[in-house]
C-alpha cells in the first residue's frame, strides 16, 4: 500500500514561517510529480504546489511568493516552506502524488494540520 508520511504542521503566529516534509516510497517519488493541497473548514480542498521530476512548478496564486515546494531526490522527499503566514492559510495540508503537475492526484497522505493564529 502506498503511503506518503507528512510532517512539520503546528500552531504559528501570522507572518511567522513553516516547513512542511512528505516523505514517499521510491517507487512513487521516481515516477510521479509531488504536491501539497490544503483543505480549510467547510472549504473544498485546493492546490497549493505542485513539483516534478524535472523541477517545473505550479502555485496557487495565493501563495505565490509566499511559499516555495522543493524536492530532495535523494530522501525521496518533498517540501513545502510557507513564510509570511496568514491566518487564511490554516487548514489540513495534504501531501498528493499526481502522475504530472496538472493531473489529479493519484496518492494522498493522510495530512498535517496549520494553523495560523494570534
Amino acid at each position: 500500500q502506498i503511503q506518503l508520511v507528512e510532517s512539520g504542521g503546528g500552531l504559528v503566529h501570522p507572518g511567522a514561517s513553516l516547513t512542511l516534509s512528505c516523505a514517499a516510497p521510491e517507487s512513487v517519488f521516481s515516477f510521479y510529480a509531488m504536491g501539497w493541497h490544503r483543505q480549510a473548514p467547510g472549504k473544498e480542498r485546493e492546490l497549493v504546489a505542485v513539483i516534478d521530476s524535472g523541477g517545473s512548478t505550479l502555485y496557487d496564486d495565493s501563495v505565490k511568493g509566499r511559499f516555495a515546494i522543493s524536492r530532495d531526490n535523494a530522501k525521496n522527499t518533498v517540501y513545502l516552506q510557507m513564510n509570511s503566514l496568514k491566518p487564511e492559510d490554516t487548514a489540513v495540508y495534504y501531501c498528493a502524488a499526481p502522475r504530472t503537475i496538472r493531473a489529479r492526484p493519484m496518492f494522498w497522505g493522510r495530512g498535517t494540520q496549520v494553523t495560523v493564529s494570534s
